[in-house]
């Protein structure tokens, strides 16, 4: 079975090197508290500078869990993401779907940031759900993102 990937986007009020270093590295801020898969709620994203560095959580105790490792961080213009959060949305070291997100300078200045999460069909037969609610997920995390960057440039 195939299931197409997502692809979203938002257009930013920031230069394309802004914009990838306000979403890569200040992912915590602007990522909702609390919106994570730990036991307890999230206070912080973190996605560590460099290919193999980890994506994950951290809550008000310390405790981190993972959610998946970057397989490729070239700034300003692209970050992959290997999302390991399999459909229980527990982390997996055995499982991944890619997020790849590209900065394109925009007409007026600012960027246009593309979301894509493919390779669904790894989820198997909870693939159509798990795309149903990534797909209805990533234009809120995107929206955020923009929010945040308006205020931040």
């Amino acid at each position: 079975m195939s299931i197409a990937p997502i692809v979203r986007s938002v257009t930013v009020k920031a230069p394309p090197a802004k914009a990838f270093d306000l979403f890569a590295n200040h992912i915590g801020q602007w990522w909702p508290h609390g919106k994570g898969v730990g036991k307890e709620p999230c206070v912080d994203v973190v996605i560590e500078p460099h290919d193999g560095g980890r994506l994950y959580e951290r809550d008000a105790n310390g405790v981190e869990t993972q959610w998946g490792k970057v397989l490729r961080w070239d700034p300003p213009s692209r970050l992959l993401l290997g999302w390991q959060l399999n459909s229980k949305w527990t982390f997996d070291p055995d499982f991944l779907t890619e997020v790849e997100l590209t900065f394109e300078p925009a007409d007026d200045g600012g960027t246009i940031v593309t979301l894509e999460h493919r390779d669904l069909e790894r989820f198997g037969a909870d693939a159509a759900k798990q795309a149903e609610q990534l797909g209805s997920g990533w234009p809120a995390r995107l929206a955020n993102f923009a929010e945040f960057t308006s205020s931040h440039r």
